[in-house]
């Protein structure tokens, strides 16, 4: 895990997407630009970015037990909640450990919820997804259709969890990619990921009093 922010500022963990094969866990390159973006708006908050031992969605059970055990090395010593943000498997993975008692909210971005996903862990939280209207509809490359995300917040909001939907009109499945030197390239409507992303953190961070 990596720490981008005050050491006593209110804590974010980001958890990142997965592949079908058994890869060695990386950072996230959509995740990292977001956070170079909006840590600097955002100087109350402690951003931290996770990274699995292996990220696959064939150890789903490992990805969210290696969250659980960043949620417990963020949990703020004062008391206050931890918002967390995760993209694609990520949020399975933050609604897997969302019942952690520092959690107040998920925030997932072009998430995977799988139609078998408990989501009661949910319960006394919220959930917001933001999804880009391209995902998963272009030939050979990967994503995660917004028509299942959609599915997924209509059965957590059936539960009585408090919910948000936001399609981004023309963005896909990364909002940044690797590029030459390792830096994040962001991808077309990355702003307005940054924008809806933002959204959320103002509204936690009024929530905590800061």
């Amino acid at each position: 895990m990596r720490r981008t922010g005050p050491r006593d500022g209110i804590p974010v963990v980001c958890v990142n997407g997965g592949t079908g094969r058994l890869a060695p866990g990386d950072w996230s390159g959509s995740l990292e630009w977001l956070v170079r973006e909006l840590s600097p708006r955002f100087p109350a908050l402690l951003f931290h970015e996770v990274r699995y031992r292996v990220k696959s969605w064939k150890v789903l059970d490992q990805c969210i037990e290696d969250a659980r055990e960043a949620l417990d090395a963020a949990q703020d010593p004062a008391g206050r909640n931890t918002l967390m943000i995760g993209f694609s498997m990520g949020g399975a993975v933050s609604i897997g450990c969302a019942g952690h008692p520092s959690v107040s909210g998920v925030v997932g971005l072009a998430p995977w919820i799988p139609p078998r996903m408990d989501i009661h862990t949910l319960e006394g939280k919220r959930m917001s997804v933001i999804h880009g209207s391209l995902d998963g509809g272009l030939p050979g490359i990967p994503g995660v259709s917004p028509r299942s995300s959609r599915a997924g917040v209509d059965r957590i909001a059936a539960a009585g969890i408090e919910t948000r939907y936001s399609l981004i009109r023309g963005a896909v499945h990364p909002i940044a990619v690797r590029w030459r030197g390792g830096r994040p390239l962001p991808l077309p409507r990355a702003h307005t990921w940054a924008r809806l992303v933002a959204e959320e953190l103002t509204r936690f961070q009024a929530e905590e009093g800061a």
